[in-house]
């Protein structure tokens, strides 16, 4: 069975849009589909009623302003535009204006609980903030014992807007193998001068903190989560090296989002080369240097931006007790 048309007949509240990276859900109503990748008009449309169609080509999203019966969709309801709309927004099918408050009725009626003004921004997340965050460490081939953070960056997101509004970067001074090796230089791009003289680990999980409570992530109204590409960040590497050095492990760092879980969830397939994976599974550009910590969050950050504009919802997907 058409995808579109199974979501289609039994809520009409997620439908599956077709772009290079395969299927996904979005809202229906406002077939949010992001980074301009994939404008769209309305077509045919069986037995169903439209009486207009409103299209943000800034937001690349669509506006059914009718009342639909969703068991009578027409399987190709929506098609890919030829061409971007040559206007920023434009109307058809005799859609008028003044029709946003029909819209929030008739969505309403069909049990969206959606307005016009919701449809063009990203749905609503469970966090106000997402702190995207990505280690690099002491290592070589093979392995040393214990691995020792050398980058310590987070990136500070808006839940609502998903732009990222404070930065937290830092390099970290290993103790017990303060020499980096030539394979950690060469996989990281970290070099010895960039840790010589940085703050210790211990210190740096005090500046967290401060940085932590001047950002007002401390607030208990505020609701914030760690995302990390993997669960090695938050459950084996920091936890074991704070084990190893005797320090403590403050509790925000106990629960985080998993981005490739979150992928997965999303797209259906596991990423198994991370945000390479993911980057490419989306049409993104990867952004700077591979396992440079920073670099890593940026590109974390810019796959979350994409996902929710694709409708996704992040929760939590990982916890340490």
């Amino acid at each position: 069975m058409n995808p579109c048309r199974k979501v289609a007949e039994k809520t009409l509240l997620f439908c599956p849009a077709r772009s290079s990276a395969g299927w996904f859900s979005a809202p229906a109503a406002a077939l949010l589909v992001g980074g301009g990748s994939l404008p769209v008009t309305a077509v045919s449309i069986g037995r169903g009623r439209v009486r207009g169609a409103h299209v943000n080509a800034a937001e690349t999203s669509m506006h059914l302003l009718a009342h639909i019966r969703p068991s009578r969709l027409h399987t190709q309801l929506f098609k890919r535009s030829l061409k971007a709309p040559s206007s920023a927004t434009f109307s058809s099918f005799g859609a008028s204006k003044g029709s946003g408050p029909m819209l929030n009725r008739k969505l309403g009626c069909q049990g969206f609980g959606a307005s016009v003004a919701a449809m063009t921004s990203f749905p609503p997340q469970r966090y106000h903030y997402f702190l995207v965050l990505d280690f690099e460490a002491t290592c070589d081939k093979p392995q040393i014992h214990p691995q020792e953070i050398i980058e310590f960056p987070i990136l500070k997101l808006n839940g609502r807007t998903m732009e990222i509004e404070s930065t937290f970067h830092t390099y970290v001074q290993p103790v017990v193998h303060p020499q980096l090796t030539p394979f950690c230089t060469e996989l990281t791009g970290i070099i010895q001068d960039m840790v010589d003289g940085q703050p210790t680990l211990s210190q740096v999980l005090e500046r967290v903190d401060e940085w932590m409570a001047k950002e007002g992530l401390l607030d208990p109204s505020v609701k914030s989560i760690f995302v990390t590409c993997g669960d090695w960040d938050l459950k084996l590497m920091l936890p074991g090296q704070c084990e190893y050095l005797g320090l403590q492990v403050a509790d925000y760092f106990k629960q985080w989002i998993n981005l490739k879980k979150a992928y997965s969830f999303a797209i259906g397939t596991w990423p198994k080369n991370g945000l390479l994976d993911m980057n490419k599974g989306m049409s993104l550009q990867h952004i700077g240097r591979p396992h440079s910590g920073i670099d890593d969050c940026r590109n974390i950050a810019n796959i979350m931006k994409t996902l929710a504009h694709r409708g996704f919802i992040f929760k939590q997907t990982s916890r340490r007790i």
